[in-house]
C-alpha cells in the first residue's frame, strides 16, 4: 500500500479508503453472485497467516479482541471450474468451521461430493450443515515432523509419509477424494497477495484491511483471471458470469456503488470474531 501511495504520489489514507471501499463493495457481491453453484466436487481447507504481529509477540489486549495473531482463511473450492465457492476469515475452531461449513451449503445447487483435511472440527460441522446430503470424506496426511510445531514455524511443510483417505458420510468416490486443488489454490493466494508472504514485514496490520484485501483478491480470481487450465474464468466455468472481466469491471462496481450512496461499509459475511 505504501508502494502504491508512491508510485502515484497520493496519501496513503486515500490508498486505505479505496482498499476499504473495493474490499466492501467485493464482499457483498461475492455475497450475491455467487449462489446456486453446481458443482459436483468441492473442496475445503484452510490457509494460515498472521495480523499486527506472530501470537507469540502479540499483545495480550490485541489478541483476546482477535485483532492480533494468528489468523486462518478457509475456503471451499469447486474441483470443476476452479471457482472459489465460500471464504471466511477467523479462528482454526469450531466455531469458524461450522458458519464456514453453513455459508458452504447454503451456495450449493445440488449435493456434492465434498473433501476436506483432517482437522477434526470438519466433522461435526459439515453433519450439521449439510445433514445427510453430502458425500464427505477426509483426506488425512501423514508427516513425519512433529506436528504439535506451532503454524508459524512450519514455514516448509515437513515430509508427508502417506495419506489415509477416510470416508466420513455418504457415498464419497475413492479416486475423487483429494485436496490437490484447493491446496493449489494457497499457492496461487500466498504468490498473488503479498499479505501472504511469509518472512517479511509485509503481513497485514488490521483484520479488517486483511479480509477487504481478500474479498477484492476473490472477485479478481473469480471473475477476472484467465485460469491457466480451463482457458477462461472460474466464474464462467461455473456458468456465474457470460464473459471475462476486466479490472475496469471491478472499478465500475465500487463507481456504480458509490453513485448510488450504497456504499457497503462492513466486511460483509467473511469474517469471524469471538
Amino acid at each position: 500500500m505504501r508502494a502504491i501511495s508512491r508510485v502515484a504520489d497520493v496519501s496513503i489514507n486515500t490508498v486505505t479508503k479505496l482498499l476499504v471501499d473495493a474490499g466492501s463493495v467485493c464482499a457483498e457481491f461475492h455475497d450475491v453472485t455467487v449462489r446456486k453453484v453446481r458443482a459436483q466436487r468441492v473442496q475445503c481447507d484452510e490457509i494460515w497467516s498472521f495480523c499486527y504481529a506472530k501470537e507469540k509477540n502479540a499483545p495480550k489486549p490485541k489478541k483476546e479482541a482477535g485483532e492480533a495473531g494468528n489468523i486462518w482463511t478457509w475456503t471451499a473450492l469447486d474441483s470443476d471450474s476452479k471457482l472459489i465457492i465460500s471464504w471466511l476469515v477467523g479462528d482454526r475452531d469450531f466455531t469458524t468451521a461450522s458458519r464456514f461449513t453453513n455459508d458452504l451449503a447454503s451456495r450449493l445447487a445440488s449435493r456434492v461430493q465434498l473433501t476436506t483435511d483432517g482437522l477434526f472440527h470438519y466433522f461435526a460441522a459439515v453433519t450439521n450443515a449439510f445433514k445427510s446430503d453430502v458425500d464427505f470424506a477426509q483426506l488425512i496426511k501423514i508427516y513425519r515432523e512433529d506436528r504439535t510445531l506451532s503454524p508459524e514455524r512450519r514455514y516448509s511443510p515437513g515430509v508427508c509419509l502417506g495419506a489415509k483417505k477416510s470416508p466420513v458420510s455418504g457415498t464419497p468416490d475413492a479416486k475423487h477424494i483429494s485436496t490437490s486443488h484447493v491446496e493449489r489454490q494457497n499457492l496461487t493466494m500466498r504468490m498473488s497477495m503479498r499479505r501472504f508472504t511469509r518472512l517479511t514485514n509485509a503481513h497485514s496490520k488490521k483484520v479488517e484491511n486483511h479480509c477487504h484485501a481478500l474479498a477484492l483478491y476473490f472477485v479478481f480470481y473469480n471473475f477476472a483471471r484467465v485460469h491457466s487450465t480451463l482457458r477462461t474464468s472460474p466464474a464462467m466455468a461455473a456458468g456465474l458470469a457470460d464473459e471475462l472481466w476486466g479490472m475496469a469491471d471491478i472499478v465500475r462496481l465500487i463507481d456504480q456503488a458509490e453513485a448510488s450512496k450504497r456504499l457497503p461499509k462492513s466486511t460483509g459475511p467473511h469474517i469471524v470474531r469471538d
